[in-house]
């Protein structure tokens, strides 16, 4: 979609379910709007969701206050791909975006339609604070972190950016502000790369003895304060983050963008690093939990998100916020470190009864906690039942302040603003499409789930309702629910 195209006269009318209640939106009293997207948290690791060896008053109160979702699901089992598709409300399979290195190009389309573009056009300041994960730089040319950074969250709708490449795994580990690495020293320059050792820093595999922080599966290339990473780097010493402080820095650029902004409607992407790997809590956090290191940057995560909610209300600015809290895909709870997370968890389990983790297709690995907030519009509190992607928030967050997108100017997300306000909405689309790292879907439909086959590979079919660990497979007892599946899967690819 051309950004050309994109009419802003055609989102402004008021959606009936909203007029219908006597809400007028102006700009006057147009909502702020925080996105927190949590990295590698499970469905029940918030004690909102039934976790009870992990403590999160400041999610809970958001809950208990607003709607909590109970069937919201990530657009991917991996990070890359669910961003993509929260920001553009298209499916990252469409154009193979999966995990993606630190130095890969931009995977957004600058001209395409994004979330922050429609927020600006809408009036908002738009910013995005934390992890970025969607590449920078143009295609075919290796990025530079010693130069101006133009093809990043500044080229695809945002005003304002605080954020690191990558994962906090994954080298460069640097944060970039707006478009140049901050506290870089141009005496010591930054070099990068994925394919080879660059310079002469120690790393996990050479230099295990360096360590504080024992790699597992890979990782164990450049040592950055004492912990082995993806990629090679040199250079840029002074630019360095600190992993005990990362959760609180970030949270203290988002709290300062709130000050520095209060005066006009802002749309804000925060998105802490908690919980994905390497795990290192604060010391305030570290041992506060009953699950472990694992517990610990949760209930850090849940602490920042209070900090947050705390300066609104400072501010004069709760009442009419509109907070938005989920996770950008499940949790592998041992993967990159021997951190001791899976060995001392103390029987927390981040996926309750639900079959699958991080990279599944299967529901633990798409079903995600979804919390919303906006105290000036809900007055009473409710569940939501019915299934929801996020992917959708692109359609749904302008047609909730009052301005429709029109169709035209959609890939694939789709209004699902009755959910947020109305606990008997119906089905908002036909189906909920989730996808995994290489772009193999799932699909479900009401209490249907699906997940088609490959050569080799039997095609899956379960009752949600009766069977929510998806332990049962009915494909061949209902052919024609796993057909019309079928159906659905080739009229998407036709889009």
């Amino acid at each position: 979609m051309n950004l050309y195209n994109f009419n802003i006269m055609k989102i402004g009318f008021i959606i009936p379910s909203l007029a219908s209640l006597g809400i007028a939106v102006n700009a006057q009293n147009l909502p702020n709007v925080i996105c927190i997207l949590a990295d590698d948290i499970g469905y029940q690791d918030l004690s909102c969701y039934g976790a009870r060896k992990i403590s999160t008053p400041n999610l809970d109160n958001l809950a208990a206050n607003g709607v909590r979702f109970t069937n919201a699901y990530s657009p991917a089992s991996t990070s890359s791909p669910s961003r993509y598709a929260m920001l553009t409300g298209e499916y990252a399979w469409r154009k193979n975006v999966g995990i993606l290195p630190a130095d890969a190009p931009l995977s957004i389309s600058q001209d395409n339609i994004t979330w922050p573009k429609i927020m600006k056009r809408l009036g908002y300041n738009t910013a995005i604070v934390g992890k970025w994960h969607l590449g920078v730089g143009e295609k075919g040319t290796p990025v530079d972190f010693n130069s101006s950074i133009k093809a990043g969250p500044l080229a695809v709708g945002f005003d304002y950016c605080y954020y690191f490449p990558g994962t906090n795994d994954r080298v460069p580990c640097v944060f970039i502000e707006q478009d140049k690495v901050v506290g870089l020293d141009s005496n010591d320059p930054i070099q990068v790369s994925y394919k080879k050792k660059v310079g002469d820093w120690p790393t996990g595999k050479e230099n295990p003895e360096k360590l504080v922080l024992k790699h597992h599966l890979g990782h164990n290339n450049t040592i950055i304060n004492g912990i082995g990473r993806i990629g090679w780097m040199t250079g840029g010493k002074s630019a360095l983050w600190n992993d005990e402080t990362m959760a609180e820095d970030l949270c203290n650029k988002a709290i300062e963008y709130i000050k520095e902004n209060k005066k006009k409607p802002f749309f804000l992407y925060y998105a802490p690093q908690n919980a994905h790997e390497p795990r290192v809590p604060s010391r305030q956090f570290r041992g506060k939990s009953k699950a472990g290191i694992y517990g610990d940057v949760i209930e850090e995560f849940d602490y920042c998100v209070g900090r947050v909610i705390q300066c609104l209300k400072n501010e004069g600015l709760y009442d009419n916020t509109i907070i938005i809290v989920s996770s950008d895909n499940a949790p592998m709870i041992k993967e990159g470190y021997d951190d001791g997370a899976l060995e001392n968890i103390n029987g927390h389990n981040p996926y309750g009864n639900l079959r699958g983790e991080k990279y599944s297709l299967h529901e633990g690995g798409t079903k995600v906690p979804f919390i919303f907030s906006w105290p000036d519009r809900i007055k009473e509190p409710f569940l939501q039942e019915q299934p929801f992607c996020y992917m959708d928030l692109m359609a749904t967050i302008p047609s909730l302040i009052g301005h429709k997108l029109d169709k035209n100017n959609m890939v694939d997300t789709e209004d699902a603003s009755e959910l947020f306000i109305k606990e008997n909405a119906g089905l908002y689309r036909q189906f909920i499409c989730t996808q995994n790292n290489g772009g193999d879907l799932s699909l479900r439909m009401g209490k249907w789930k699906f997940i088609p086959g490959k050569p080799g590979v039997q095609a899956e079919l379960y009752n949600l309702e009766e069977d929510p660990s998806e332990i049962r497979n009915v494909n061949f007892a209902y052919p024609q629910i796993a057909w019309k599946f079928r159906q659905y899967i080739k009229t998407l690819n036709k889009k």
